[in-house]
């Protein structure tokens, strides 16, 4: 979606610029700016470089595991469902270190492990479970204590008071994060987003698909010979 818009406002900027006679300012900026992003991008490499081998340090020195454990208890009121010894909890736990301290990049690998790691919780192939539903809404409004990315940016462009935004990132992102978990918890018990009340409908549908990867203990058991046409005799063994 986001290269469709981008190439959008390109299209845009060139009909503009033509139609007010203006074409060659939008080209000079477009190759000015085309320069500056990538001084920019260089410039971020040795922040990205350092976080990303600092926590690449941490898994090898199984502090994941550590992390893990000293946030348990804030894991398992978040993800109730996720036992405490799976390789989920390091991996979510890794993930939220990243984005809390503002490196989406280093925290991309650890949140697309986590959710691998929760698929195997997950008894069917396309509806997503509640804990992976938390961990989609915790991830978009994660709280961020310290803005790396943020900070490098504006300080490739600027040479004073880059971290000048530290405090209301934290007062934001606390707020997002917040009320992203409390509408996901409510969603969550709500009769028309409650997951087995989802489960219900897709496999009346026809379109429910078993995880074979699943090794939780409460799978879903299909009717034999189901292919979606016995809606009323489908029923689900938790």
């Amino acid at each position: 979606m986001m290269n469709y818009i981008w190439v959008g406002f390109v299209v845009i900027a060139v009909i503009a610029g033509g139609a007010t006679g203006q074409i060659d300012a939008v080209l000079n900026n477009i190759f000015s700016f085309a320069e500056t992003a990538v001084g920019i991008a260089m410039g971020l490499i040795g922040v990205m470089a350092f976080f990303c081998g600092l926590m690449k340090v941490m898994e090898k020195a199984g502090l994941c595991e550590k992390l893990g454990k000293a946030i348990a208890p804030v894991m398992r009121l978040l993800f109730p469902d996720v036992p405490a010894d799976h390789p989920a909890n390091s991996a979510m736990a890794l993930y939220f270190a990243a984005n809390i301290l503002g490196i989406g990049n280093a925290a991309t690998p650890f949140g697309l492990k986590a959710m691998k790691e929760l698929q195997t919780l997950n008894p069917t192939k396309g509806i997503a479970t509640n804990a992976q539903c938390m961990l989609m809404a915790i991830s978009t409004t994660s709280i961020t204590l310290i803005p790396v990315t943020a900070i490098g940016l504006r300080a490739a462009v600027q040479t004073e008071s880059a971290a000048e935004i530290i405090a209301p990132v934290i007062i934001a992102t606390t707020i997002s994060t917040v009320t992203g978990v409390v509408f996901t918890l409510l969603f969550q018990k709500t009769k028309r987003w409650k997951w087995e009340n989802v489960i219900e409908k897709e496999m009346a549908a026809g379109r429910l698909e078993i995880n074979e990867d699943y090794i939780g203990d409460s799978p879903i058991v299909l009717p034999e010979g189901y292919n979606g046409s016995n809606e009323k005799d489908a029923k689900v063994s938790w």
